[in-house]
């Protein structure tokens, strides 16, 4: 039951976000084998000033073990 979260920064339209849900779905089934019923995509929007500690901390600095990308920037550096 594959559940993807994305979190970015506000205003992708409602079109964009459907878009790359229904292409992450397309690939999460492909890769994964699996039904494209048990694939969820949810999109959190944070706001720029709160992306390093909403996000980069508690999801990428605190969570390297897990990351399969890592960011190519560090807002702390």
């Amino acid at each position: 039951m594959p559940h993807v979260i994305i979190k970015l920064y506000p205003g992708r339209s409602e079109e964009q976000k459907k878009l790359l849900a229904e292409a992450i779905a397309r690939d999460v089934v492909s890769i994964v084998q699996c039904d494209e019923k048990s694939v969820s995509i949810a999109f959190e929007e944070i706001i720029p000033e709160q992306w390093a500690e909403k996000v980069y901390k508690p999801d990428i600095l605190e969570k390297k073990e897990s990351l399969y990308k890592e960011p190519g920037y560090n807002p702390f550096a």
